[in-house]
């Protein structure tokens, strides 16, 4: 039996483990600072992990061809990356996952992190419940119009909406910003309004 019962949010920076996609990250927010006339930012990608008595879960969104070896991997969703074209590739499909005793890649590179959202078991249950229905939009685009990209911090933010905790995350690490976040709670919003009509 597992003591820490919950729902954690981790923040790591962008590329953590990688140069690639950190290099591409540094010059995404440098070309958005400027055309935005404000100053760069860090940048982060979220990662849940969901503690229940009888076992944790980790949820978080990995490009296809970055996935182990696991053959389970709790995949909940998949979408493509770019263009809806290009997901016909594994090389630009990414994986939405609630995998059972899974790992967060690099949270050795974790910044102001874990933040515990709720030690309600029965939130947690029901956060992982509702996974299996978050929207899967072509990543990097915003084809839901909510005037920002869809990523891994949007899929986060639309859990923590629908599970109702949103408003329990604590903010970014000092000067850091996560680009896609306010994309999952618009959409959560507009489902939550959906349902009570």
């Amino acid at each position: 039996m597992i003591d820490d019962t919950g729902v954690e949010l981790f923040w790591l920076p962008l590329g953590a483990g990688g140069r690639v996609v950190r290099w591409n990250g540094k010059v995404y927010e440098a070309v958005s600072a400027r055309l935005q006339g404000r100053p760069v930012t860090d940048l982060y990608h979220s990662a849940l992990r969901v503690t229940l008595p009888e076992d944790w879960w980790v949820v978080e969104m990995t490009p296809v061809w970055a996935a182990g070896a696991e053959t389970d991997r709790g995949v909940v969703a998949q979408g493509a990356v770019g263009a809806r074209w290009a997901g016909r590739s594994r090389w630009f499909r990414y994986e939405v996952h609630s995998c059972r005793g899974g790992s967060i890649t690099d949270v050795g590179e974790a910044v102001a992190s874990p933040v515990r959202i709720t030690s309600d078991e029965s939130v947690g249950r029901r956060l992982l419940s509702l996974l299996p229905h978050v929207p899967a939009p072509v990543w990097g685009r915003d084809e839901l119009g909510t005037g920002e990209m869809w990523n891994s911090n949007s899929v986060v933010s639309w859990a923590l909406a629908r599970s109702g905790l949103l408003e329990s995350a604590v903010g970014l690490p000092v000067g850091g910003s996560a680009p896609g976040w306010h994309a999952g709670s618009v959409v959560a919003a507009r489902q939550l309004v959906r349902q009570q009509a």
